[in-house]
């Protein structure tokens, strides 16, 4: 996966803040897969069940593009990864999963503070890159809400640490009329 060549899902930047930026992402349709336990362990199992999709395991055996970035995030006691579909396809021209443990569904647009980082993306890098910022969004004034996602952009076996990018995800409350 390099992501340069990738198509990204849309958004715009709201606001720009020391060290973070505030974000409005459009809908998307997402193909994820839930994996029971927390962290990321399986995530390879998780990522190959949702390229499998994409590479022709559907019920049309139709390939659809690759997308950045790959999303990953923990609910409850479970563990997500997500590929967002390309924003050509709607989900009625959308081939149905043969493996029953990948959904496709719609996801709504949200506002969202967004932190970049570089190198590797492990569980304990992220959930203190999480920290930080929940520490920024609340020293600004801003409310958090619902789980952190990461969302990697590029290739962990075939891209060097330091070029890597990352980024923490925080869906936030967000008044339109600021």
């Amino acid at each position: 996966m390099v992501s340069e060549n990738l198509e990204e899902p849309e958004f715009e930047i709201i606001e720009i803040y020391d060290g973070f930026e505030i974000r409005g992402y459009a809908d998307t349709i997402q193909a994820r897969v839930v994996t029971k336990g927390m962290g990321y362990r399986d995530s390879t199992g998780a990522f190959r069940r949702i390229a499998s999709y994409i590479f022709g395991r559907n019920d049309q055996s139709r390939n659809i593009a690759m997308t950045a970035p790959v999303h990953m995030w923990e609910s409850g006691d479970s563990s997500i990864m997500a590929f967002t579909m390309p924003s050509e396809h709607r989900m009625r021209d959308l081939p149905k999963p043969t493996d029953s443990g990948v959904e496709l569904l719609h996801v709504k647009g949200e506002v969202v503070a967004v932190l970049k980082f570089s190198g590797l993306s492990h569980r304990r890098k992220s959930l203190r890159m999480m920290s930080k910022l929940l520490s920024m969004i609340e020293n600004n004034g801003l409310v958090a809400h619902s789980e952190a996602i990461l969302a990697v952009y590029d290739n962990p076996t075939s891209t060097l640490p330091f070029m890597r990018r990352n980024e923490i995800i925080q869906p936030i409350e967000w008044d339109r009329g600021r």
